[in-house]
């Protein structure tokens, strides 16, 4: 089993930048598209951004778009979500995990609060 955990969240002003990052164990990783989820209090996790194994191509909903760049590191096992031009309704917490079902269990996810 994968374990992943998340970090570089915190509380930041409308406008700033965040950079998440999403450490997984095992070599496995890098064989799997993955993706950044986010889940707001209230609402469903929904993915926000993804991207294929090489790297090369990724994609995001559109509430992000043009916002948010995910990346990913294969020889370290790290994805990570760089956020810019942040809007209070970024506010959520922040999941990392395969882009496809099945997924693999989730990690405790990192806060992003964006408040003045």
């Amino acid at each position: 089993q994968v374990h992943l955990v998340e970090s570089g969240g915190g509380l930041v002003q409308p406008g700033g930048s965040l950079r998440l990052s999403c450490a997984a164990s095992g070599s496995i990783f890098s064989i799997y598209p993955m993706g950044w989820y986010r889940q707001a209090p209230g609402k469903q996790r929904e993915l926000v951004a993804a991207i294929t194994v090489s790297g090369g191509s990724t994609n995001y909903a559109d509430s992000v778009k043009g916002r948010f760049t995910i990346s990913r590191d294969n020889a370290k096992n790290t994805v990570y979500l760089q956020m810019n031009t942040l809007k209070p309704e970024d506010t959520a917490v922040y999941y990392c995990n395969k882009r496809f079902a099945p997924v693999w269990a989730w990690g405790q996810g990192t806060q992003v609060t964006v408040s003045s």
